[in-house]
């Protein structure tokens, strides 16, 4: 399935989000036609005739970033950086900030993030001043990364490589990202997770240590330009030290990972069973062993979309074979997707970057599992299940299954099998519209409506997997029917909360 936007698939979306990043690749709008929007190129022309202007000798020098080693990151953390002066090209008129609106009632998603990872007790400095110009930007966020990114190509065109040939999304990732680093930068342990997850992530883009320093000079330009009411030196300085503390997590982060994985693996099908006109059931035979927990995903490059990655959960626990096994649902210009459904064969080879997620089973306790998963999103379900089932523990297993139509539960015999072999897992298919007979035990209505019928589910750790809309309904319906907010999990928590999804 795909993984996060969410964890998830059946969102009508091929989506790469759960790794956002400078280097995060991106679906185009048209599969046919992969070029660059004309926003992006116009923000090339732009920026080609600031560097013309800013070529003036009597320019200001552009702002200068330490390069990322341990000392420099330690000295800019402990000492502060000095605020360069920034490029002086020709600004926007100044804006006006705009009104703040009235608060938006919390919902249990948004809840459960705060629950995760709560506040600092006291912004420091350096995050008042980022927030500040987040603030700031996020009216103007599409114009502020289309310019980073013209920015980027037109003075480091080396880096172009590293991208995919459409960037008609690719714009969003810089933002999202930034906003979680700037609601983390007080949580030392939740930034550095994120952060080493990305560098490690960064490692099959090609990405190396001397384009970090690129990268934010590019993202200084970018925000210097745009955050015209509250850039001055201590903005500026406050995110070098934040930039450098960035990169260097990441650097290491990755060349910590350079010593005992790959950067990808390569993986040749070995089958493919086309189970409705858009939905495929794939397996592939990795080169080297492949490490993962059950509940977790990879990304996925193909060879007819080089630099374009996807993410997929595994529809399987650790086999001792070592195979590994894709729900994936094809949709409107998905490139990855539509490739893996309709062009892939056996012996075709793809790639694999490494394993992420935290929707695993928690083998320390004997608690229930409530499993709700829309679409493809059973895939993870159905390898927690296997987990369970492998690890001899007799442990409550609740499944909830839905679809649009009895036709959209491609994977319902098997899910039933595992049923019938197991007494402790109870499979429950939910058919949100259509006739409900052609299924044995069917339910009418909405997944989230149909948990809420059931239970009690206090005493279960539950696990959500589907599109962004199910996420987001299907946490709210878990809290509402009691279930502990730390003990529901699901991938790209914050993206969906960011999306407002």
């Amino acid at each position: 399935m795909d993984a996060p936007t969410t964890a998830s698939a059946g969102n009508g979306a091929d989506g790469d989000s759960g790794a956002w990043s400078w280097f995060t690749p991106s679906p185009a709008k048209s599969p046919e036609k992969p070029t660059e929007s004309t926003e992006a190129a116009e923000s090339v022309e732009a920026a080609e005739s600031i560097e013309s202007t800013e070529s003036a000798a009597d320019q200001a020098a552009p702002p200068t970033l330490p390069r990322t080693t341990p000392e420099a990151a330690s000295r800019a953390a402990s000492q502060g950086a000095p605020g360069a002066g920034a490029r002086t090209a020709t600004l926007p008129p100044r804006r006006e900030v705009p009104a703040a609106a009235g608060p938006v009632p919390e919902s249990a998603l948004e809840a459960s993030v705060r629950t995760q990872r709560p506040a600092a007790a006291e912004a420091s400095a350096d995050a008042l001043l980022i927030r500040r110009t987040m603030a700031e930007i996020e009216p103007v966020a599409d114009q502020v990364t289309s310019y980073f990114y013209a920015l980027l190509f037109v003075r480091h065109p080396d880096l172009r490589q590293l991208f995919p040939v459409s960037m008609d999304e690719q714009r969003d990732r810089l933002f999202k990202a930034l906003l979680t680093a700037a609601q983390r930068v007080d949580d030392d342990a939740s930034l550095t997770e994120f952060l080493a997850h990305l560098g490690r992530g960064h490692r099959k883009y090609g990405t190396l240590p001397e384009h970090y320093p690129a990268v934010g000079e590019c993202l200084l330009g970018a925000l210097s330009r745009y955050a015209t009411l509250s850039w001055d030196g201590e903005a500026e300085a406050a995110w070098i030290r934040a930039y450098t503390k960035i990169s260097q997590t990441m650097i290491d982060a990755a060349a910590e990972d350079e010593a005992i994985a790959p950067a990808w693996w390569d993986a040749e099908v070995v089958a493919h069973e086309l189970r409705t006109p858009d939905v495929a059931i794939i397996t592939v035979r990795p080169d080297q062993p492949y490490p993962f927990l059950a509940g977790q995903y990879t990304s996925v490059e193909t060879p007819w979309w080089p630099r374009v990655w996807r993410h997929y959960s595994f529809a399987c626990a650790p086999r001792s074979d070592g195979l590994l096994t894709f729900h994936v649902k094809a949709v409107p210009a998905g490139w990855v997707s539509g490739a893996l459904v309709h062009r892939a064969r056996p012996g075709d080879v793809i790639r694999l970057g490494p394993p992420g997620g935290s929707m695993t089973v928690d083998h320390t306790t004997d608690n229930g599992l409530l499993c709700l998963g829309g679409g493809t999103g059973i895939a993870p379900i159905k390898a927690l299940v296997e987990d369970v089932a492998e690890h001899g523990r007799r442990r409550p297993v609740e499944v909830f299954y839905g679809a649009r139509s009895d036709h959209d539960l491609y994977d319902i015999d098997t899910m039933l099998r595992l049923e019938h072999a197991h007494p402790w897992l109870s499979v429950r298919p939910v058919i949100s519209s259509g006739p409900t007979g052609g299924v044995y035990r069917s339910i009418s209505g909405r997944l989230p409506d149909a948990v809420r019928e059931y239970g009690p589910w206090g005493e279960y750790d539950a696990y959500v997997s589907g599109p962004p809309g199910l996420i987001r309904s299907g946490v709210d319906a878990l809290v509402g029917v009691g279930v502990p907010s730390d003990r529901i999990r699901h991938d790209a928590v914050e993206e969906l909360v960011a999306a407002g999804e």
